[in-house]
């Protein structure tokens, strides 16, 4: 391993702590730092392209992801990757969108479960994903955005539009929590007009400031 190699290593490492904290900035320059000391390996370039996407930058994104795909040796990973860039839906967007549409919600909860399929498949990086039943994630994908959401569908209406079991989808689900790191209210799918989130971050501010005076002398 040559010495850039090895600064790669370490800029790698510091990303992942960073995108793990959400102090996504720092874990985009670590990445394009590893990337940039050894270019040659995917995981670096999928890994900011993770990072850009975790951001919302979309197009720094696909650019990222194009890179990586010009160094990916693993064939199937890679034809998983292609997919990203096609302009139709696939089976889980198809059954998601009809789902929800049974479920009576609008198109930019359905915009924003279409957006959460595409960075979950971006955000698992090199691990394995398999669809056998694409009604079973779309499923999962439309009971994350419910919850994120606070919208008054149950899971046993879920279950019933999408034919699939009830554990089949805690399970499901509780993994695009995971990978997404998705919190109630969450900015990136939330719909509503006013954000609950937003109060809490006000209150956090005043709370601050209300301290800083308390300790003045």
């Amino acid at each position: 391993m040559t010495s850039k190699q090895k600064r790669a290593v370490e800029h790698n490492q510091s990303g992942l702590a960073f995108y793990d904290s959400w102090q996504i900035e720092k874990a985009v320059d670590a990445f394009a730092a590893a990337v940039s000391d050894d270019p040659e390996n995917p995981e670096y370039h999928l890994n900011l392209t993770r990072a850009y996407t975790r951001g919302g930058d979309y197009d720094q994104a696909m650019a990222a992801l194009g890179g990586y795909l010009q160094t990916e040796t693993e064939g199937d990973v890679a034809a998983r990757y292609e997919q990203l860039f096609s302009t139709g839906l696939d089976d889980v967007e198809s059954n998601l969108i009809e789902g929800m549409k049974q479920l009576d919600l609008d198109l930019p909860q359905i915009g924003k479960a279409i957006q959460m399929w595409l960075e979950y498949r971006i955000a698992i990086g090199r691990r394995p994903l398999r669809t056998p039943k694409p009604s079973l994630w779309a499923g999962a994908l439309v009971y994350a955005i419910v919850k994120v959401n606070f919208l008054e569908i149950g899971r046993s209406q879920i279950v019933a539009v999408f034919g699939i079991s009830e554990r089949s989808l805690k399970e499901k689900y509780q993994e695009i929590v995971e990978t997404l790191d998705l919190m109630p209210a969450d900015y990136r799918y939330f719909t509503g007009e006013e954000n609950p989130l937003d109060k809490l971050v006000e209150a956090a501010q005043l709370l601050e400031q209300l301290d800083r005076h308390f300790q003045e002398d």
